[in-house]
């Protein structure tokens, strides 16, 4: 792996906010999307991982869940970089390093 590269973890954000807090706590998609005060519709998305975590949706699970922004934004970049693949080595062969 090239330096400054973060490690691959191609986990969804969705997926950590479902096994990590929903289930835990015993929360549906419409209870949460209540307390977050957004729509069952966006919190499905997330969780199944057809929605990505904005930073608006970070600071209202971070309020939520006692959590930072950064925890729930960290999350999304990493997985949006390990979703790049074969890209992510194209990338580290066309730009040199300053």
């Amino acid at each position: 792996m090239a330096s400054g590269v973060l490690p691959s973890l191609d986990i969804h954000p969705g997926e950590v906010l479902k096994e990590d807090f929903m289930v835990p706590l015993g929360l549906s998609a419409v209870a949460l999307a209540a307390r977050l005060h957004t729509t069952p519709a966006n919190v499905s998305r997330i969780v199944n991982g057809k929605q990505a975590v904005s930073a608006e949706m970070a600071l209202r699970l971070a309020r939520a869940f006692g959590t930072t922004p950064g925890f729930w934004l960290n999350l999304q970049s990493q997985y949006d970089i390990a979703a790049l693949g074969d890209r992510l080595i194209e990338i580290e062969r066309e730009v040199e390093p300053l």
